[in-house]
């Protein structure tokens, strides 16, 4: 006879955007229901930049600091947040044997050598050697390694002690919702105890804004929330870190830790993405959601990552439709679109509203938002990647 699953509790939040640092300055902010974006910086394209860090509060050594890329930092920085609103920061016995599941993207580039090579190919003899001189002069090896995605669980175990298992995973949006899909199924397995999960982002790079704007993905001009930026759509590139400490529910209780939250599931698809695929498998999705928890209408709220980008934003709208009994509010209409990290920072909003017991306000002008007076016990997340990938989880209060 199989064991039954395990509960898990999420018993601690670290996360910093644009609208701050910590879980009660993004209820807040969220409560404004004013959000706001940069239009100049990287004009046309609208960035959500990262509130002003002090990076020393949860990374005391400088050096540390400085073999960190801005993403590795943001990420280090919010995992010891995290850590510390679980209230097991600096307990060596507990993080050794704690599991670490991360998602994160590439390395940054170095913009400033990426643009004397593409000045100085046009104008040299031979573009073969120069290419190469400059490759191998410019492109330091330390640099180099510092390109790798794991380095961000590498900078995490050093600075904070984290030393049990490690994964991290690639993948833009599918790689957050694979993060915590399976650090959830390992502790309700019974195969670990304790797990930080999530990732970080750095948005404000001129290559990533080169990337996603060859591919039509950006938000430019002006500033609109997420739902009413169609036909054309695109997504507010975001500067975020993100992580979660889920914790089963018996191991929590004997460290008497409080749940913020409980995680009762995450599934996830990939979908082909031809027309009406990302719908269906939402709807896949669903079933799969409801068969393990009930979702209650009046007490239920969807808490969605819709970017902006089409046509998965408006494949999403149509899901959401037929949900129309549940309030909807897109967090990328205040904090913008983090891609890896994207899927760990909604579950943390939702676990912060949950904890509250209420749903922040509407903050889009298009009606799809609406209202809600009763009392918030659930919410399900969506995430739909840009162009690859969806996923679903469900944040319930714990009484």
């Amino acid at each position: 006879m199989a064991e039954p699953r395990r509960e898990v509790w999420i018993t601690g939040i670290g996360i910093v955007s644009s609208l701050g640092e910590g879980a009660e300055a993004h209820w807040q902010k969220l409560n404004e229901g004013k959000p706001s974006a940069d239009t100049q910086t990287f004009a046309p394209c609208v960035v959500h930049p990262i509130v002003p860090i002090d990076f020393d509060k949860q990374i005391p050594k400088k050096g540390d600091q400085r073999q960190m890329e801005p993403w590795q930092r943001i990420g280090t920085y919010a995992a010891g947040l995290a850590l510390e609103n679980a209230g097991v920061k600096g307990n060596a016995e507990l993080l050794g044997r704690m599991d670490m599941i991360v998602a994160a993207g590439g390395g940054e580039r170095d913009v400033n050598v990426d643009s004397a090579v593409l000045s100085g190919l046009p104008k040299s003899d031979n573009p073969d050697k120069f290419l190469n001189e400059r490759l191998m002069s410019d492109l330091r090896p330390t640099l180099f390694l510092a390109q790798l995605s794991n380095l961000l669980a590498g900078n995490i175990s050093i600075v904070h002690g984290v030393t049990g298992s490690s994964r991290t995973f690639m993948g833009e949006e599918s790689a957050g919702f694979d993060a915590v899909r399976i650090a959830l199924a390992r502790i309700q397995s019974g195969q670990s105890d304790i797990a930080l999960v999530g990732g970080a982002h750095n948005g404000e790079r001129k290559d990533l804004l080169m990337l996603y704007s060859s591919g039509g993905y950006l938000l430019t001009g002006d500033y609109k929330p997420v739902w009413e930026r169609t036909p054309q759509g695109g997504f507010a590139l975001a500067s975020m870190g993100a992580f979660l400490v889920l914790e089963s529910r018996e191991h929590a209780q004997k460290r008497s830790a409080s749940p913020i939250a409980r995680l009762a599931a995450v599934v996830a698809e990939r979908a082909k993405r031809a027309p009406g695929d990302v719908t269906a498998a939402l709807d896949t999705m669903w079933g799969k959601l409801s068969a393990q928890g009930s979702i209650k209408a009046g007490q239920a709220a969807v808490i969605s990552g819709a970017t902006g980008a089409e046509p998965a934003t408006a494949e999403e709208r149509a899901f959401l439709a037929k949900h129309a009994d549940l309030p909807v509010r897109a967090t990328g209409t205040h904090i913008g679109h983090g891609l890896e990290p994207q899927f760990s920072m909604n579950i943390a909003l939702a676990a912060i509203a949950a904890k509250h017991g209420k749903l922040f306000a509407p903050a889009d002008g298009s009606g799809f938002e609406k209202a809600m007076t009763g009392p918030l016990r659930q919410a399900v997340v969506t995430g739909v990647g840009h162009w690859r990938g969806e996923g679903l989880a469900l944040v319930e209060a714990v009484n």
